[in-house]
């Protein structure tokens, strides 16, 4: 693994690279104040771990967290580097990120979709965006800038959005969502997206993986994503939360090594 610095329009941005140079590529794009390091090593597959902006080792930018410009300018950062046509994977928060890329720049440069217990869409009442009792929950405490409250709320929502990982995992979680500054994560929800012209329009493989029991986002989100991208394959994990490459790391990785080898033939 070797961490890559790049500039994404005058921000800097943090890539974990792993795995052998000449296999099939796949971005990574993590969810809400998480990090690249929060998806375990694919092996047979050649990784681009992205950390976005505010979060992780890339840079705290002062603006741009609202602009669905701004975002796909930092995955088409990711995109060039690899150099290829790539798979790109979101989870939760990520899958916005995704659809702010496809709006700005369609399918370019990408071979496939993979949405993970992913958003599409932001805002009250659009149904890429529904979430569920454990994200209501850590709301609005999770923005405030006084330790006593958030450390609590973020603590609480890592644990519960995957029952059962283990403590280590949860500390190591909760780190990184502190790491994020309280503003950038208010701010990236502080904006309004509706995805289904965008979504309708995706003409590349697309697999939607979500969890059953997920709490973040309601596996509704999910069925809503799938139902609207052509040819979209749902992949429902029963009884699973909102990590589903955490909590069934060999099974997420099987379906994506086999959805990367369909697309990359």
């Amino acid at each position: 693994m070797r961490n890559t610095l790049l500039d994404a329009e005058g921000v800097r941005l943090s890539v974990r690279e792993s795995g052998p140079d000449d296999a099939p590529a796949v971005v990574l794009v993590h969810g809400w104040a998480q990090s690249g390091e929060v998806w375990p090593l694919q092996p047979s597959l050649r990784s681009y771990a992205v950390d976005l902006r505010g979060h992780g080792a890339s840079e705290v930018t002062r603006s741009g967290y609202r602009e669905s410009a701004a975002w796909a300018a930092d995955l088409k950062a990711v995109l060039d580097h690899v150099g290829r046509p790539a798979v790109v994977v979101g989870w939760s928060y990520g899958g916005v990120v995704i659809a702010d890329y496809l709006r700005c720049h369609g399918t370019a440069g990408i071979s496939g979709v993979v949405l993970v217990g992913a958003v599409t869409e932001l805002g009250r009442d659009r149904p890429g965006a529904v979430t569920g009792r454990v994200m209501k929950a850590v709301l609005p405490a999770a923005f405030s800038d006084d330790p006593a409250v958030a450390v609590p709320a973020l603590t609480d929502f890592c644990r519960d959005q995957a029952p059962g990982l283990a403590g280590d995992v949860v500390q190591r979680m909760v780190g990184t969502a502190l790491r994020v500054p309280p503003w950038v994560r208010r701010e990236v929800f502080r904006r309004e997206v509706d995805s289904a012209v965008v979504l309708k329009a995706v003409d590349k493989p697309t697999l939607v993986v979500h969890g059953t029991a997920d709490e973040v986002v309601d596996p509704a989100a999910g069925e809503y994503a799938a139902a609207l991208i052509p040819g979209a394959d749902l992949r429902r994990y029963d009884g699973i939360g909102h990590s589903p490459f955490l909590e069934r790391p060999e099974r997420f990785a099987a379906d994506l090594g086999r959805f990367v080898a369909e697309v990359s033939r």
